[in-house]
């Protein structure tokens, strides 16, 4: 394989990631993966001397590194907000992500029984929905825990979880659904108890 071929594959490579970023639903996730493939298509520009084209990738590399910049300081405002079961804004938001919520939680049948609903904000944003049912003074078992597609970055939990342990509840529980909502526990620091996923806060 020459050198030169092994140039353009280095270039494809950073326009397939450009194109790949522009599928992400994860606004992090998409500006991330834009981030790497601009990069390379801007040494690959150099490479090859064009340099309007390498002068445009470090421009996009500088833009997404500011919007991260941002996405994460962002990451600091979220609230939550206790809502009732048959809060309209509730009603309205499940019925907007039913087809999302049931590829994660396929048994979810709404919030009538909770006995605490909780609505996670962005600044102004509805970013992720939990519903709780006691199990027990200090453990709530989550029948939904759901972050819309933008927030999927895991960041909507932490800052819930927080909240929750502010409350008092001490342990959490989770639903073993379906692979994708599974791992996403693993990931979040539930342990499997039995085929029970439990997390201490």
């Amino acid at each position: 394989m020459n050198l030169h071929l092994l140039i353009e594959l280095f270039g494809y490579l950073g326009s397939v990631l450009v194109v790949i970023s522009m599928l992400m639903t994860s606004v992090m996730k998409l500006r991330i993966i834009n981030t790497i493939g601009s990069t390379i298509f801007a040494t690959y520009a150099l490479i090859i001397h064009s340099y309007p084209t390498a002068l445009m990738n470090f421009c996009l590399v500088l833009i997404n590194l500011y919007n991260m910049r941002k996405l994460s300081v962002n990451g600091q405002t979220y609230t939550t907000v206790e809502l009732k079961p048959d809060d309209a804004f509730l009603q309205f938001f499940i019925s907007h992500y039913r087809e999302d919520i049931l590829k994660y939680f396929p048994d979810f049948t709404g919030a009538g029984s909770a006995d605490r609903v909780f609505l996670t904000l962005c600044g102004d944003s509805p970013a992720g929905v939990s519903i709780g049912h006691y199990a027990g003074e200090t453990a709530m078992h989550l029948s939904l825990d759901y972050s819309t597609p933008m927030y999927r970055d895991c960041s909507v939990a932490s800052h819930l979880y927080q909240d929750l342990k502010n409350m008092g509840i001490q342990e959490l529980i989770g639903d073993r659904n379906v692979k994708e909502h599974t791992e996403y526990l693993k990931k979040m620091g539930y342990r499997d108890d039995g085929g029970v996923f439990r997390k201490t806060l």
